[in-house]
């Protein structure tokens, strides 16, 4: 086993979208080369690479799905349908848990009250068909900055309170530095979501400014920003949380690099700043 093997911290995941362009094949077996032993898996490339197809893939090389991003859009018609493939994918490459985006306002819609119920309403009609798979729906409060068009759902508050009439094995939530740092209450929320048994995932990314003119794309490399991100782990790690950390990094000048150097380097910025 190389040194860098040895050195990598066996919680460590890489999220497929911080490499975004590293074809598949390359990335598992970067992440082997690497002694990583965890990937999150996004539905665009796994489709396009085959369910079945990535699922032996990475069960051939030792890695664990550590989660399945992304289910949600429940402002969508055809939401619930496109959902239960989300979890019928999950339950096949092996994943614990399909991230969920609830999604935002109905085009034309001002009731943010009704779109979160909408949510609510889903939630309902699909935690008992991801119990049947194994499968927790995680809930992932994203920044207020994307609730008119992406997710209604911006605090850990709220994701818990969505998630409380299910079983935790059902539905769960994802603490994600990038989209909580700002919330004043993030520290309650992550006790409450431990005594609960709810943390699906820990996510982490830095917040820079300014954001680019994409704010999709504006996601910092760990370091280069203002998130407390040893503190976040630490919170976890006491609310009783013990599995992966994923970093999650949309970044157009990461996604430029190859893709082994752009693991390279957040391994070693996961190790400066997180651990």
């Amino acid at each position: 086993m190389s040194l860098n093997q040895r050195s990598v911290d066996p919680r460590f995941s890489l999220n497929q979208w911080t490499t975004r362009h590293w074809p598949l094949p390359d990335l598992v077996a970067g992440c082997v080369d690497r002694g990583v032993r965890g990937v999150g898996l996004w539905r665009e490339p796994v489709a396009e690479y085959g369910v079945a197809r990535t699922a032996k893939l990475v069960r051939d090389a030792g890695l664990s799905v550590t989660s399945l991003c992304r289910g949600g859009f429940f402002q969508r018609p055809d939401a619930v349908a496109e959902n239960r493939r989300a979890i019928e994918e999950a339950a096949e490459l092996g994943a614990p848990s399909l991230v969920l985006v609830s999604g935002g306002l109905p085009e034309g819609s001002r009731d943010v009250d009704g779109a979160r119920e909408r949510v609510a309403e889903a939630l309902a009609e699909l935690a008992p068909y991801a119990g049947e798979h194994h499968v927790q729906l995680a809930i992932e409060p994203l920044h207020p900055m994307y609730c008119s068009d992406r997710c209604v759902v911006s605090t850990l508050g709220q994701a818990l309170d969505l998630a409380a009439p299910h079983p935790p094995d059902q539905v769960g939530v994802i603490v994600d530095t990038y989209h909580l740092w700002w919330d004043p209450a993030v520290y309650d929320g992550i006790a409450r979501a431990g005594a609960e048994g709810r943390i699906s995932m820990f996510q982490v990314a830095d917040w820079t400014t300014p954001l680019p003119e994409g704010v999709l794309t504006g996601r910092g490399m760990l370091g280069d920003g203002c998130v407390e991100l040893r503190r976040f782990r630490e919170a976890v790690e006491a609310a009783g949380y013990a599995g992966p950390i994923e970093v999650e990094i949309f970044n157009t000048e990461l996604w430029a690099m190859p893709g082994a150097g752009a693991l390279d380097l957040t391994l070693a910025r996961f190790a400066e700043h997180v651990l």
